[in-house]
C-alpha cells in the first residue's frame, strides 16, 4: 500500500508556465515603453517644437535689429549728406530738370551694409539661442520659467540692401525729398523636425532735403531708384 496520498505531494508550478509569463510581462512592458515613446514625440513635435520656433524667432529678430544698426552705424559713420546721394539739375530760370542719384555711392553703402549685417548674425547666432527649460514643456504659459540653456538652432540667412525714396509737398514750391535704405534679412531657422523661414525689413532714413523749386510731376509720382518704396510707418 502506498504510505503517501496524492494530497502529500508539493504542487511545484512548471518552468515553461513561468517564463511564458516573464515573456509577456516584458513584451507589455516594451510596448508601453514603445507607446510613451510614440507620444512623447508627438508632444514634442506639436507643442515643443512649436514654442521653440516661436522664441527663436523671437530671438533672431531681435538680433537681426541689432546686427543691422550696427552695420547702419558703421557704414553711414562718414555723416553721408543728401548731396552725395542725389545729384539736382537745374536750367538757367533755376528750374529742376533732373533728379539723379549717384550709383557709386549708393551701391557701396548698400554692398557695405549687407556684408557687416551678415558677419554680424553669424557672430550674435555662434553660441546658440537661450531658450527657457520651461519651453520645454510645451506649453505657452509656462515657456518663459526657469534657466535658460543654449539650443543648437541653426540660423541661415542672408541680407540684401537698396535704396528708395519718397517725395513730400511741404510748402509753395518746396518739396522734401527723402532717401530710404531699405535692407531685408531672410532668415530660416533650421531644426530636425522643421524649418521656420520669415524676413526681417528694415527702413532708415539716410538722406532729407527740402528741394526749393518747382519739381517735374515725373518725379513726384516715381522713385528715383527705380522702385517703390516699401516704407515703415
Amino acid at each position: 500500500m502506498n504510505r503517501f496520498s496524492e494530497y502529500d505531494i508539493p504542487y511545484r508550478t512548471p518552468k515553461k508556465s513561468n517564463k511564458k509569463k516573464r515573456k509577456r510581462k516584458l513584451f507589455i512592458i516594451l510596448l508601453t515603453m514603445i507607446f510613451i515613446a510614440v507620444l512623447l514625440f508627438f508632444h514634442f513635435q506639436r507643442n515643443v517644437t512649436r514654442v521653440l520656433i516661436s522664441i527663436s524667432e523671437a530671438t533672431m529678430r531681435a538680433s537681426t535689429t541689432i546686427a543691422v544698426n550696427d552695420a547702419v552705424y558703421y557704414t553711414l559713420s562718414d555723416e553721408i549728406r543728401y548731396d552725395d546721394l542725389v545729384t539736382i539739375s537745374r536750367n538757367e530760370t533755376g528750374d529742376i530738370v533732373a533728379v539723379a542719384a549717384n550709383p557709386l555711392k549708393i551701391n557701396k553703402i548698400a554692398r557695405d551694409t549687407a556684408s557687416i549685417s551678415q558677419s554680424n548674425l553669424k557672430n550674435l547666432s555662434l553660441n546658440g539661442i537661450p531658450i527657457p527649460l520651461g519651453a520645454l514643456t510645451g506649453i505657452e504659459a509656462f515657456a518663459g520659467l526657469g534657466p535658460s540653456i543654449n539650443f543648437r538652432i541653426i540660423p541661415v540667412s542672408s541680407v540684401s540692401c537698396g535704396f528708395s525714396s519718397a517725395f513730400e509737398s511741404v510748402g509753395i514750391n518746396q518739396t522734401k525729398h527723402s532717401i530710404y535704405l531699405n535692407v531685408i534679412a531672410d532668415i530660416s531657422i533650421v531644426m530636425p523636425s522643421r524649418t521656420e523661414n520669415f524676413a526681417v525689413i528694415t527702413d532708415i532714413l539716410v538722406g532729407e532735403s527740402v528741394i526749393v523749386g518747382t519739381v517735374p510731376d515725373a518725379y513726384l509720382q516715381s522713385d528715383i531708384f527705380g522702385n517703390k518704396p516699401n516704407l515703415s510707418p
